[in-house]
């Protein structure tokens, strides 16, 4: 039976008249409905018919015409689907099932039989309906290759089968945000609560969706409660509510929950990092002190609370003391690049050109495979000598992101454009979450690409959504850049490299 003649006695054409049009659809859906039918009857019995007469069934080869089905001349998405329902199993200990099908699937997607893959995860679905990994891993794949609505679908049918799975909930929640349903958004994590009532993490995604939609006094109201519910009033939860208050420039209620919040959770370095920084912003060194200090004793640890520290000592006048303390925190924190950078960046701001090179000679010693320090070295060196270091440090690591990136920026300065670009699009291809190396890429576009190549660098920094870099933090902590998108980000922190040293 095909569409083309449809029946004894009734054609295709026969649906052109108005009259018929209604029971001509009817008609038509039906058909295929049983034409899908016949498909799943028709592999099934062609399999056994061949098993019975001991054709060795395989496996692979089969799920080769699955894709094969897929990849014709139109489409055969219902064979492929078949086929995939029939043998995906054959030859697979039931142990192995998850692991293989995991990999069948990933296999599928990179050579792009997307229906395929998407026929592998139903069955894996279909298996292992309660294990959240499988949901997650299904919803990528959708997320990467099908539609929202094929997404938003899953992920409904994901928590009804997992509840308790709270990324899941937060999944389904952040897709209908973004997609700019903020009160379906609401509706999910308001069903996410009832389900695990004392969950940190979806009162934080409550917060969140209400704090980056601009609606404060919801956020403050939820952090209140949050804080007032003994499962859920945890450190992040404090931190959460003095944010909102350094926000809204109430540094009063802010520095109250901050000496509340530490009073609770005193080994939360992040507190004390904000504590200090907010005594240093109102001019309050003594008490900024005080903070870092109290910090450091009860988290040792913490590389960014010694960074802070040195760094007030250094902007106070007191290069000696910000040079004591960083001594300090490499013997208590051993073999970390951060410290050995920022006593380098110390003593170049004193203009101590001397004492910053046998600081970094001492630091790759102590750190050799350290890609920020190698980084670093190539900056410092004389201009004649950056290749023979950039040499030696991709010897030592040459697949990491702040090395190629200082290889990209010698290219750049000896205006080897295609090379430039070649490894500024490595860079962030290795780290994709530095802002920094996006921001270099796009200014570099900028000034020597054409325009669609630079609205391309654009958009894949908004797909990365980059978190870190020296300069992307320094930016987008700013409390005036609260809220920004990445694309207002990227664009200041390219800003920030024209007109500001490095942190």
């Amino acid at each position: 039976m095909t569409l083309t003649t449809l029946g004894p006695g009734m054609s295709a054409g026969m649906c052109s008249s108005s009259t018929h049009t209604s029971v001509c659809l009817t008609f038509v859906h039906t058909c295929r409905c049983v034409l899908y039918l016949q498909v799943d009857k028709i592999i099934s019995r062609a399999l056994k018919s061949l098993q019975a007469n001991g054709v060795v069934i395989s496996r692979e080869g089969w799920l080769k015409e699955a894709e094969a089905a897929e990849r014709a001349q139109p489409p055969c998405i219902h064979t492929s689907r078949a086929i995939v329902k029939e043998v995906v199993g054959l030859g697979v200990e039931e142990e192995d099932r998850r692991r293989t099908w995991s990999g069948d699937a990933d296999e599928a997607a990179r050579r792009g039989s997307t229906e395929t893959a998407r026929a592998i995860y139903e069955q894996l679905l279909a298996a292992f309906p309660g294990k959240p990994a499988v949901w997650r891993a299904a919803a990528a794949f959708e997320k990467q290759h099908g539609t929202r609505a094929a997404l938003d679908e899953l992920l409904k049918r994901a928590v009804s089968y997992c509840p308790q799975a709270e990324v899941l909930w937060l999944m389904a929640a952040k897709e209908k945000w973004l997609a700019g349903d903020v009160p379906g958004a609401r509706a999910i994590l308001a069903e996410a609560f009832a389900a695990n009532p004392d969950s940190e993490d979806v009162w934080l995604a409550a917060f969140k969706l209400e704090f980056e939609n601009n609606e404060p006094e919801r956020a403050r109201a939820l952090l209140a409660k949050a804080r007032e519910t003994s499962t859920a009033s945890t450190a992040r939860v404090w931190m959460k509510s003095a944010i909102v208050e350094r926000e809204a420039g109430n540094t009063t209620a802010q520095r109250s929950l901050l000496e509340e919040g530490l009073k609770r959770f005193p080994s939360f370095w992040k507190m004390w990092l904000m504590l200090g920084q907010l005594e240093e912003n109102e001019g309050r060194v003594d008490a900024a002190r005080a903070a870092y200090a109290s910090g450091l004793k009860r988290c040792a640890d913490c590389i960014p609370l010694w960074q802070a520290a040195a760094r007030l000592e250094e902007t106070q006048g007191n290069v000696g003391r910000a040079r004591a303390l960083l001594e300090q925190a490499r013997h208590r924190n051993p073999k970390t690049p951060e410290l050995w950078l920022a006593a380098i960046r110390t003593e170049q701001r004193a203009s101590s050109t001397k004492a910053a090179e046998a600081l970094l000679a001492k630091g790759l010693q102590d750190c050799p495979t350290s890609g920020i320090l190698w980084a670093e070295a190539i900056a410092m060196a004389p201009r004649p000598q950056r290749r023979s270091k950039a040499t030696d440090a991709m010897k030592r690591c040459d697949n990491d992101p702040h090395v190629v990136a200082a290889v990209a920026q010698l290219f750049w300065a000896d205006r080897k454009i295609d090379k430039a670009r070649s490894w500024w699009t490595r860079a962030v291809t290795l780290d994709p979450d530095i802002g920094d190396y996006w921001a270099q890429l796009y200014k570099f576009e900028g000034q020597h690409g054409a325009a669609e190549l630079q609205a391309a660098v654009l958009a894949k920094a908004i797909a990365a959504d980059p978190h870190h870099g020296e300069r992307w933090v320094r930016v987008s902590k700013d409390a005036a850049n609260a809220h920004q998108p990445v694309d207002v980000l990227l664009k200041k922190v390219v800003v920030d490299i024209d007109t500001l040293p490095s942190p």
